[in-house]
């Protein structure tokens, strides 16, 4: 078989960021590296899916709802996958996750569609204080990042 492009990624010179993986169409998949790969340590898997059901919610629920394609985590537990029609600039795609990021960090509530079993699969097993830890490390991380620092180390 054929080796899949997010696996032929350096990921030994890969850091914590914001990057383009790829672009197939008209669909721009962004990936969202919140924790340096291979050295832990990874993400827990109750604030990653805290922060997916946040990250989810408050991009679908944005001005930018027909434009995003899909957000979800990486089986790795490093990051996030951050998929958008390209009809939305990358600053925009990267303005829209650090809003993202203050949502989180100020959210105080249940977590959206993890309030019954019918919502969520594993409904239970959310954590509200460690997704906004992992929100306020990505707003440090990108507080100065720009679109032409979305491309992957070599």
């Amino acid at each position: 078989m054929e080796k899949i492009k997010s696996f032929c990624i350096n990921h030994d010179k890969l850091q914590k960021g914001f990057y383009v993986s790829r672009i197939d169409g008209d669909v721009i998949t962004y990936d969202i590296r919140m924790v340096v790969p291979n050295r832990g340590p990874y993400l827990d898997n109750a604030g990653l899916h805290t922060f997916e059901h946040l990250f989810a919610t408050y991009v679908r629920s944005s001005s930018y709802s027909d434009r995003i394609v899909y957000v979800g985590p990486m089986g790795c537990r490093t990051g996030f996958y951050y998929l958008t029609r390209d009809t939305m600039t990358k600053q925009e795609a990267l303005d829209l996750f650090r809003e993202t990021l203050d949502f989180m960090i100020g959210y105080h509530g249940p977590v959206p569609g993890a309030e019954a079993p019918r919502e969520c699969g594993n409904w239970l097993n959310h954590d509200l204080e460690e997704c906004r830890e992992y929100a306020k490390d990505m707003k440090e991380v990108l507080k100065d990042w720009t679109p032409e620092m979305m491309v992957y180390p070599e």
